[in-house]
């Protein structure tokens, strides 16, 4: 073949054409890498390796369970007001709501009774012990006017005791009974309303508190996906919030039945949100990667060259030996191209000014 010298015009390029020869089904020319075009191109080596997939799925945003504060009802008792909304932020101590209660009102009314029961046992001891001292009384009067002066201590501690329980220095005798947050953080749940009735028995929290550090991402998965999810799986995850901003966790918990209403397994990603960009019940998108048993030759994507409804690599060999080849791509995951031939592991390939170089090697 007749040799001929092509000098690309551009100094950027810093290639030198020379001998003109083919590769594969293409006709291309000998081009060299100068010094300066050298400091421009990287050099990666095509690898086999596990072959990634993706699987996309929906997900809700959810608190954290094992982080959160909830607030239960402890007494009867009607709601006269409450001083928080969804989504506010509290401190530990804040009143949450006002209720008046019958059962409180009731256990101040006891205190005062056996308040007064007490001072009565306790003046028949102070008369019996006299009494006894001095033989005027038998030692079985005054052993019975202790048992009674027992007796009364007990049933006044007991009333104090279910005082505390019911809120302590937040109720007063007149059934005011005040709620207060237990721990500071956001209001991510809230389940009362002023005037509503409550009763101790009610199985729902009337708050829910959290500091919304963590959150989870529940994912739902079909039945036909369920075997391509497995505890570890990487996750990115999205919101239409923030389309630009990719949140990354583990899926660290995998439902071993169907949710009955809508048949889908779900799935839990753990994330940090120190910025508190998640919200509970916010939707999101859920890509999880996994790895296939199946392996395949893998270049980094920036690799792969797209041209007239092929795709083609610029392979690397030396300075001066450079070809263009013809790949057949299986999919593309994140920054990783999967190929099914063209490439065998080992072989080196142009990733960065491969553009360039594409276009000295197949101009006409």
């Amino acid at each position: 073949m007749k040799k001929q010298f092509i000098y690309i015009g551009l100094a950027l390029l810093g290639l030198t054409a020379c001998q003109e020869k083919k590769t594969g089904t293409m006709e291309t020319k000998q081009v060299c890498i100068s010094d300066s075009l050298a400091k421009m191109v990287e050099i990666d080596t095509a690898k086999s390796t596990p072959m990634a997939d993706e699987l996309t799925l929906s997900g809700e945003v959810s608190f954290d369970e094992n982080k959160v504060v909830k607030v239960f009802p402890i007494t009867s008792g009607q709601v006269m007001e409450v001083k928080v909304s969804l989504g506010d932020k509290v401190v530990k101590g804040q009143t949450l709501a006002v209720l008046r209660s019958a059962d409180v009102a009731g256990n101040y009314t006891d205190l005062s009774a056996t308040k007064s029961d007490l001072s009565i046992a306790k003046r028949q001891l102070d008369q019996a012990d006299y009494l006894y001292k001095n033989g005027i009384s038998s030692e079985r009067d005054y052993t019975e006017a202790k048992e009674n002066y027992n007796k009364a201590v007990a049933a006044n501690s007991k009333v104090k005791q279910q005082i505390a329980i019911n809120g302590g220095g937040n109720t007063n005798a007149s059934g005011t009974m005040i709620i207060t947050a237990p721990g500071s953080g956001y209001v991510v749940e809230k389940n009362i309303s002023a005037g509503n009735f409550i009763r101790p028995d009610n199985s729902n929290s009337l708050f829910t508190i959290s500091d919304m550090k963590d959150v989870w991402i529940w994912a739902n998965v079909f039945e036909t996906d369920i075997a391509k999810v497995k505890k570890g799986y990487d996750a990115k995850i999205t919101t239409l919030a923030y389309p630009d901003k990719v949140f990354k966790g583990k899926i660290d918990e995998v439902s071993s039945v169907l949710d009955p209403d809508n048949k889908v397994m779900k799935v839990r990603i753990a994330l940090n949100n120190q910025d508190l960009l998640l919200k509970p019940e916010m939707f999101t998108n859920v890509v999880v990667t996994n790895k296939e048993a199946t392996a395949s030759v893998a270049v980094p994507a920036s690799a792969v060259i797209f041209d007239n409804s092929r795709f083609f690599v610029v392979i690397y060999n030396s300075k001066c030996d450079l070809q263009v080849r013809a790949v057949t791509i299986i999919k593309t995951i994140d920054n990783t191209t999967y190929v099914s031939s063209g490439l065998k592991p080992g072989d080196k390939v142009i990733s960065k000014s491969q553009l360039l170089l594409y276009n000295a090697l197949t101009q006409e």
